[in-house]
């Protein structure tokens, strides 16, 4: 009945040992080639396959490091050999580096296969052309801009307050002037999602002054509408009348 129980059973620790001591050199080795395909591409992350006589291998890196090295035989289940998860069977990892030396060799063909790529590449470009004069030009009108701006803030915050707004239709298009005390905290031509001539955070792009600029005219003649306005509703008071 107890027949066997008294047989020795075999130790794996040394077939184990063996096994994650070479999985640790695949992952050294299979690491530099990881960095130097992220060095190659120009990413932080990516994959490549190579194809061996044996099979095809997959490399896959994040940060120039391996994420994981997977093997495809022609005949048989594929094989993580690096992996974020456990080291391979060592049979199938057996198999794997049978056929590992062809992969490194694969990938060096291919690396190879970019020699003398950029050799004929010029590095001579065109002059760049500044945009000096065009941003100086910009900046000027933008200025004239706040300075007109920053006087009808300074005129409302004497009729209506510390802070509000102002804002007007001209040509179809939505005006908003804000103020606070007596400056222009900003200028906003066409709503919530629209261009502001004036702002905290610079000044706009030069092709939209460019668009805008010629509205700015019309955009004060409405202010100063509204202002005669006001001092016509001002003229009817009467302080007998109260």
């Amino acid at each position: 009945m107890t027949e066997g129980l008294e047989t020795d059973v075999e130790g794996t620790d040394e077939i184990a040992e063996r096994r994650n001591e070479l999985a640790a050199r695949v992952r050294t080795h299979a690491g530099e080639i990881a960095r130097e395909l992220a060095v190659l591409q120009g990413g932080d992350y990516g994959q490549e396959t190579f194809n061996t006589d044996g099979g095809s291998w997959t490399l896959k890196y994040e940060a120039g490091d391996v994420q994981y090295l997977r093997f495809d035989p022609q005949s048989g289940s594929e094989t993580y050999v690096v992996s974020s998860k456990q080291p391979p069977e060592p049979e199938p990892l057996e198999r794997a580096m049978a056929d590992y030396g062809a992969f490194v060799s694969a990938y060096n063909e291919y690396v190879h296969s970019f020699d003398g790529m950029l050799s004929d590449v010029s590095d001579e470009f065109p002059e760049v052309e500044s945009t000096a004069e065009l941003v100086a030009e910009r900046d000027r009108i933008v200025d004239r801009i706040r300075d007109v701006c920053n006087a009808m803030a300074s005129q409302l915050h004497r009729y209506d307050g510390d802070y509000g707004s102002y804002t007007a239709t001209i040509s179809g298009t939505r005006w908003e002037l804000k103020w606070e005390a007596d400056t222009a905290s900003y200028l906003r031509v066409g709503g919530s999602d629209g261009v502001y001539l004036l702002s905290q955070y610079g000044p706009p792009a030069a092709p939209e002054v460019r668009r805008l600029a010629d509205d700015v005219p019309a955009f004060v003649d409405a202010f100063n509408d509204h202002v005669e306005d006001l001092e016509a509703d001002l003229e009817t008071i009467r302080f007998e009348d109260v």
